[in-house]
């Protein structure tokens, strides 16, 4: 990673706008996303360096493309899910925020791994979940609730199959590959191995919220669970109305981030 200077910061802030922009044109972010990415991105490569901009990258390159390629395949489940593929400023800083803000302190923690770690576990766990909601949805397995192995339909917050676990993994591990080469201070193979993990963990964090606290209701006209609220006096028939899937987002992610320096400290 190159050292910290302003001009850097300045440059990333730059780099990331324009990369926003084109972002809005190809309609991957909304109007707000756009903005939201400029900062997020900013600080990760104005503090991470290029290293930071290549997690970022592999997160939003891969994660759009997926949700653009498959989305006429999941369009019955459309109604299921809270936000489409084009993310706002919510959904930015719900998968971005906490990476951004362990960037900001790589310069305070120069000689330390748990920062990068922690920003890139971060981004593996965002990772991980998109690639198993966009891949899971299209496979033929019977999802299965995180907390009970009851059999749910496609879609379902907190249903989870085998093959959205795999893709989880291998969401994550893109990351952590990228991780590992630009690892400041631990090996290739930790990184790999903690940040992979780690990514896993904080996606099947993101299954268990959205079974257990994220409010979900139900659709008024064809009776079906979605994250998706109906009116303003919609009552969830699950969980709690002030959690959304973006606070599940973000918890998702601040949970991967510390599985990863808990992970990397104890195979360091």
């Amino acid at each position: 990673m190159m050292p910290f200077s302003l001009p850097q910061l300045a440059l990333g802030v730059g780099l990331a706008a324009l990369v926003g922009l084109a972002a809005w044109r190809a309609r991957a972010l909304a109007p707000s996303g756009a903005l939201a990415a400029a900062g997020v991105g900013g600080l990760l490569f104005g503090f991470g360096g290029w290293g930071g901009a290549a997690l970022l990258m592999a997160f939003f390159i891969s994660s759009s493309a997926l949700s653009r390629l498959f989305s006429a395949r999941k369009a019955d489940l459309a109604e299921k899910f809270e936000k489409g593929s084009q993310r706002d400023w919510a959904q930015v800083l719900a998968n971005g925020g906490v990476a951004a803000f362990l960037a900001a302190l790589l310069p305070l923690f120069p000689d330390a791994a748990w920062p990068w770690l922690g920003l890139a576990g971060a981004l593996a766990a965002a990772n991980g979940d998109t690639w198993a909601t966009e891949l899971g949805t299209l496979s033929r397995a019977t999802p299965r609730l995180i907390t009970t192995g009851r059999a749910v339909p496609r879609g379902t917050s907190g249903g989870i199959t085998l093959p959205g676990t795999v893709a989880s993994l291998a969401g994550a591990g893109l990351v952590g590959l990228l991780a590992g080469l630009f690892s400041p201070s631990l090996s290739f193979a930790v990184t790999l191995l903690a940040i992979s993990l780690g990514g896993l963990g904080g996606s099947l964090a993101d299954s268990l919220l959205g079974a257990t606290v994220q409010g979900i209701y139900r659709h008024p006209t064809n009776d079906r669970e979605t994250e998706k609220r109906p009116g303003p006096d919609a009552q969830p028939i699950r969980g709690w109305a002030a959690i959304n899937n973006d606070v599940v987002n973000f918890l998702a992610t601040l949970a991967g981030a510390l599985l990863a320096i808990l992970l990397g400290g104890g195979l360091a």
